[in-house]
């Protein structure tokens, strides 16, 4: 008997199989750009909330840095000789600060105030500028005795440090005088210069002018009198007018002040409105000041298709939230942070860094305030 062969049937996919089939890819794929979707989103937000926490921790430290040089060059001997007292601040030619041996015939004042904040006020995107000034002597400034006064030359018991183009106060109690370093050198220096000729050990110094200046007052060189200003601009946190730093949105400040100049315990934290402003500090009350609270505000550049952020809660309770400055109290409150001049603004993520900053060239000069 022959075996009978039954043929092979192979009829192959089906269209409705072919159909599940795709279906089944499609919503893989669906699933897949999904998740992919989330993912890049999370991975945007991380890395764009990186940036911003870099950005913001530099920009603290920067102005932390400078800050804690505030007033570097001005340490008083005794009550009555103390830079910080002079009343009124002494006036330098304006080319000081950039050519100090130049005659322009204008005088402006030399700034003595370590810091001054300049309040934004309350309008939408308001925010605080800082202005830090310290001086560059490695010797610090000490003032020292003058024990003559012959045409412009000046004998001095040491000339602790002084270089020529250095800023030189002179003191004779309250008033102040302040002039340029020139000398003694064979002939008249340029200044600035970055590396300035050490003067001889004859303790004597050449003055640019001498009007005030008598024996029995003493002389400090500052050095090179810097004055940083730190703003924030266009998103920008900028250094004397120059963008240094991007992402910042936001600098609020405030003074800590003590009850009297001789204390060094902060009694209140205030903003920088009269009385503390500018136009109405007085030196007794700027005296008074011996530390800088600080909040720097940086922003996420990613933009959020939902709302993420919203404004602080208060200012004066405790465990506030949203952008908040810090906690403030009824007697202290904390400066607000204002973002709505931006309309989007709540559709980015914010991160604030805040500190304290003592203003211990301040602190250390308690016992003669």
């Amino acid at each position: 008997m022959r075996p009978q062969q039954t043929p092979l049937h192979q009829p192959g996919f089906s269209l409705i199989e072919m159909m599940v089939a795709l279906v089944i890819g499609l919503l893989a794929t669906l699933v897949i750009m999904q998740v992919f979707t989330v993912f890049e989103g999370q991975k945007r937000s991380t890395t764009g909330t990186a940036d911003a926490q870099t950005s913001g921790g530099v920009a603290l430290y920067t102005i932390g840095r400078d800050l804690q040089m505030a007033g570097y060059g001005l340490p008083p001997l005794s009550p009555t000789i103390s830079a910080i007292k002079c009343d009124p601040p002494p006036t330098i030619d304006s080319g000081a600060y950039t050519d100090p041996v130049s005659t322009t015939g204008t005088r402006i004042s030399l700034d003595l105030s370590p810091v001054i904040i300049t309040d934004g006020g309350t309008a939408a995107g308001a925010s605080d500028s800082i202005s830090i000034v310290y001086g560059s002597n490695t010797m610090g400034g000490v003032p020292t005795l003058i024990s003559a006064v012959v045409g412009t030359t000046v004998t001095v018991d040491n000339n602790m440090g002084c270089r020529i183009c250095d800023i030189a106060l002179v003191t004779n109690g309250p008033v102040c005088t302040a002039t340029t370093v020139v000398g003694p050198a064979a002939s008249t220096p340029t200044c600035p210069s970055f590396t300035p000729p050490a003067l001889s050990t004859t303790d004597t110094l050449t003055l640019q002018d001498v009007d005030g200046v008598a024996a029995g007052a003493h002389v400090a060189c500052l050095g090179t009198w810097n004055r940083i200003q730190y703003q924030v601009n266009n998103g920008n946190l900028e250094v004397n007018g120059t963008p240094t730093l991007a992402g910042i949105v936001n600098i609020q400040a405030q003074y800590g002040i003590s009850t009297n100049a001789d204390d060094n315990k902060i009694d209140q934290w205030v903003n920088a409105a009269s009385p503390w402003d500018t136009a109405s500090l007085t030196i007794a009350n700027r005296n008074r000041i011996k530390a800088v609270r600080l909040a720097v505000v940086a922003r996420n550049s990613l933009w959020e298709k939902d709302v993420v952020s919203t404004a602080c809660s208060s200012t004066t309770l405790p465990a506030p939230t949203g952008v908040c400055a810090w906690e403030g109290t009824a007697a202290s409150p904390a400066p607000t942070i204002d973002l709505s001049n931006d309309p989007d603004w709540a559709h980015y993520r914010y991160r604030v860094f805040e500190t304290i900053i003592p203003l211990r060239n301040m602190i250390w000069a308690r016992e003669t305030l």
